[in-house]
């Protein structure tokens, strides 16, 4: 079993920064892919960025892109993501997922959600 655990989320006005930080533990064996996605209220779950674990590469939706940043820790198995000039339409409730592999099977695996609220 895998666990996720998400923090950094709350209350910022626009323009501020936030940070995100997601941690993986339990019986993985190892992380191909660490992201986050967003969900606003009455629309889709979108990706915001993602990471591949070997090698550091990197992608990000067009929105957040010059705004946004996604790190990962391999030793910690844990995605940061810094969020900067924050924007009221970055509201939304923010969720980890880490793709990897268990002794089992790969794994698709979805944290909690953190709240992030922009106010104007």
């Amino acid at each position: 079993q895998v666990q996720l655990v998400e923090s950094g989320g709350g209350l910022v006005q626009a323009g501020g920064s936030l940070r995100l930080s997601c941690a993986a533990s339990g019986s993985i064996l190892s992380i191909n892919t660490m992201g986050w996605y967003r969900q606003a209220p009455g629309k889709q779950r979108e990706l915001v960025a993602v990471i591949i674990t070997s090698g550091g590469t990197t992608n990000y939706a067009d929105s957040v892109k010059g705004r946004f940043t996604i790190s990962r820790d391999n030793a910690k198995n844990t995605v940061y993501l810094q969020m900067n000039s924050l924007k009221p339409e970055d509201t939304a409730v923010y969720y980890c997922n880490v793709f990897g592999v268990t002794i089992a099977r790969p794994v698709n695996v979805w944290g909690q959600g953190t709240q992030v609220t922009v106010s104007s």
